[in-house]
């Protein structure tokens, strides 16, 4: 098979440019970055500005009360990872929901949906403080200038797209129930129409706090305040919340986690990021097999997919998790001669589904690359859609749902502990060739999302794949006996099932993927996929030559 002959087709075109990509899954999104590098600010001003511009234009995305994690390449080779993960509060306890059921597919569902929707849905929030830290340690340009795009869009209102319309669709019933969410995203009692326009006034003027006061404003300044006195009203679901935790809750630098394939070095993050561990892992066990010839999109090469996945899977589940609370033996899982001890295991399918963990797949990512040889690749979120699908009076804020990840039971590896943070698979993921920049990448998708990360590397490494073919084309996930495939791997069904697995069609495998591929020459290639509104904008051109106009 050549890649003339590949199963799909790419539905958008890549855009290139030498003085800096932004990649983002929403256009406003990537045109706050892009005004960022036109002013002359790096990729770091970039991102934050895409991101704070996300929590307007993608507010069931990502927003100032979410987490997340950004990867930072600085142009000197540094590798800075930005833990902005939410944690528990210090009142909070592991017997504080009550389960409804131990079946695999309710085993973190609690009584009233306590830990879900609502007040005691809501985690300590990370994503303001890390990005204020990363801003002001390694951006150009004063914060100010970094916020003025999201208040822009807030108060100037944005055009709905038909992706936000369909977001608002899936949860109707749970913001009818919020008088703010109702009246913002369910204006006259039905979904924002697209093509509409959303304007947010109050949360342009909580832009314009977080604008003069930075993270301040929200951890123990008037934001923060405002929240904790929303969530902790009086009545059952009430959250245990303080404004201390938000004052102590501090961003994290972590180191990455480096692994080699087939003459790449592949860097993600650390744990509580399964991503760094894992995909190195699932690369290594891949490295034993001649990936290329097996062909893409193969019941060959989709089975062995399938069951590194599962393998990576397997190990992730018996330690992961915040390395303050858990050992997770990162150099024995990311070890070649441990790879070739998973050797053993393929073929090897469990007849019983595995109890995944339930992270939600609603989650926004960011890439972005400057001139000057700055990357970053971030994913942020406020976990579920919309949150904990309530908005906080008189300052539009959309708080996250974090406590849905930890287990809802005392004693589990996963179980309620104060400023515990839960695993994650985001990936935000950057690969070089010979020590230099290659391709930079990442998406949202909860468990799908490493797994899907693996794919595009793959599709890349060994199938020679552009940028654009690699972030577009069908994925496949597993979580062992139970495969999913993207409508494009229809034909592999019944192979695959022959082969011992349930397979299910799913609409998708995760969500957007957008990523920047590096040239030798200095150009730079952004690439965003069809499962979101993903955006690129690319820079070339430039200023005049000096002396153009007057003799220097």
């Amino acid at each position: 098979m050549t890649l003339q002959d590949l199963p799909f087709t790419c539905e958008k075109k890549p855009a290139s440019g030498a003085l800096g990509v932004v990649v983002t899954n929403a256009p406003l999104g990537s045109a706050a970055g892009n005004e960022m590098l036109a002013i002359g600010g790096n990729a770091i001003d970039a991102t934050v500005a895409s991101l704070l511009t996300l929590t307007v234009v993608e507010p069931m995305m990502v927003g100032i009360a979410g987490g997340g994690i950004s990867h930072i390449r600085l142009a000197d080779g540094r590798h800075v990872v930005v833990d902005a993960l939410s944690t528990a509060g210090s009142a909070m306890d592991a017997a504080m929901f009550t389960p409804v059921s131990d079946l695999p597919g309710q085993y973190m569902d609690t009584q009233d949906r306590r830990n879900l929707v609502g007040p005691s849905a809501v985690a300590v929030p990370g994503n303001l403080r890390g990005w204020c830290l990363m801003q002001e340690k390694y951006g150009k340009l004063p914060f100010a200038d970094v916020v003025e795009p999201a208040i822009r869009a807030a108060a100037r209102g944005f055009t709905v797209s038909h992706y936000l319309n369909g977001t608002i669709h899936e949860h109707h019933a749970d913001l009818t129930a919020d008088p703010e969410m109702a009246r913002m995203m369910l204006p006259g009692g039905a979904p924002a129409a697209p093509g509409s326009r959303m304007v947010m006034g109050a949360y342009a003027e909580s832009l314009r706090l977080v604008q003069s006061q930075g993270a301040a404003a929200l951890h123990g300044g008037a934001l923060g305040m405002s929240l904790i006195e929303w969530l902790q009203r009086d009545g059952p679901g009430a959250s245990v919340l303080t404004l201390d935790d938000l004052r102590a809750y501090r961003a994290v630098e972590r180191q990455a986690v480096f692994g080699t394939y087939r003459g790449y070095t592949i860097a993600g993050p650390p744990p509580p990021a399964s991503s760094g561990v894992h995909v190195t892992q699932m690369l290594n066990i891949l490295e034993n097999f001649d990936v290329r010839a097996m062909v893409f999109g193969s019941a060959e090469s989709l089975e062995l997919l399938a069951e590194v996945i599962r393998i990576g899977f397997e190990d992730r589940r018996a330690a992961s998790g915040d390395p303050d609370f858990v050992d997770v033996p990162v150099e024995r899982y990311t070890s070649k001669d441990y790879a070739r001890l998973c050797l053993e295991r393929i073929g090897k399918i469990s007849s019983v589904p595995l109890a995944l963990d339930r992270e939600s797949r609603d989650t926004t990512h960011v890439t972005v690359a400057d001139r000057d040889g700055n990357i970053v690749s971030a994913t942020h979120t406020i976990n579920g859609l919309f949150g904990a699908r309530i908005m906080v009076p008189e300052t539009g804020i959309i708080p996250n749902n974090y406590m849905f990840n930890y287990d809802p039971r005392p004693g589990k590896a996963m179980s309620i502990v104060p400023g515990k943070r839960v695993p994650t698979s985001m990936a935000p993921m950057i690969a070089l060739k010979d020590g230099k920049p290659s391709f930079a990448l990442g998406l949202p998708g909860a468990v799908r999302i490493f797994p899907s990360a693996l794919q595009a590397i793959v599709n890349i490494i060994d199938h020679g794949m552009s940028l654009q073919q690699a972030v577009e084309a069908p994925r496949l996930w597993t979580e062992g006996h139970h495969v999913e495939l993207e409508p494009a791997y229809a034909p592999m069904e019944a192979a695959l099932t022959g082969k011992g697995y349930d397979v299910q069609l799913a609409r998708t495998v995760g969500g957007g993927m957008n990523a920047i591929g590096f040239a030798d020459d200095g150009m730079m290639t952004g690439a965003a996929c069809w499962r979101a509104d993903g955006t690129v904008m690319a820079q070339g051109g430039g200023l005049a030559r000096p002396g153009v106009r007057f003799h220097i």
